[in-house]
């Protein structure tokens, strides 16, 4: 019998050409098949074989996950603690893709949290990736005091961490593939809104915002990956 908490939760910010907000902290856990994994939904499409999904997931100590194929490929972000499997120890800070059909068994030790997207990876995207925070090597952007952590790019799409000192601004800009962020530290603002830690953020194709980072921020940030909703 299906459980009726997957089953409410099947279709969660869907539409791709809406903007989509999830501030930090809030949210239910829900569990999972299996015992000691937990998971807040930001974003699926279908149940527990989700076609599309964005979640934080949460690892009790000793606790781990089946063995499984990733038909679609999987991206994580690894928040807290020591998430692992058969390939290694992922610290946090860790970020790895693990391209379309790939096969992992994972589990952690002494617990973790990690953020997850779930059959979003361009099938002619075959590099696995693993960047630990002992290899990041920051980048300035710009005159306003930027530092960039490149992760990832394919395409249109681009996948950094950036970090943004207090009381920069960024010009209003366009996303022609639109824009998704993970608030890890500080706070993010816009004009729409302010944005705690752990908030996350999905703005649709041809979107347009003017960032303020008035408390300083470190962002996950991903663009271009969405298709645009119609003519640019």
């Amino acid at each position: 019998m299906s459980d009726p908490a997957h089953i409410r939760h099947e279709q969660i910010h869907t539409d791709l050409g809406k903007r989509a907000v999830v501030y930090g902290g809030l949210g239910e856990w829900h569990p999972t098949p299996m015992p000691g994994v937990e998971r807040r939904y930001l974003e699926r499409d279908g149940g527990e074989k989700a076609r599309r999904a964005t979640t934080i997931v949460r690892y009790a100590p000793g606790s781990r996950y089946s063995a499984h194929t990733h038909a679609g490929g999987e991206e994580f972000l690894v928040l807290e603690g020591v998430f692992s499997d058969e390939a290694g120890d992922y610290p946090a800070g860790s970020y790895v893709r693990n391209p379309c059909g790939s096969y992992h068994e994972p589990f952690s030790r002494e617990g973790c949290v990690i953020f997850v997207k779930l059959c979003q990876i361009d099938p002619r995207d075959t590099r696995r990736v693993c960047i630990t925070p002992d290899q990041y090597s920051w980048n300035r952007e710009g005159a306003n005091g930027a530092l960039v952590m490149p992760l990832h790019a394919h395409g249109t799409e681009e996948v950094r961490l950036e970090r943004w000192p207090p009381r920069a601004s960024q010009p209003r800009h366009r996303h022609p593939g639109g824009e998704e962020i993970l608030v890890l530290e500080g706070s993010f603002r816009d004009e729409h809104g302010a944005y705690p830690a752990g908030s996350w953020l999905r703005n649709p194709p041809l979107s347009e915002h003017t960032p303020l980072h008035q408390e300083g921020c470190l962002l996950y940030v991903k663009r271009g990956h969405l298709r645009p909703a119609g003519p640019q």
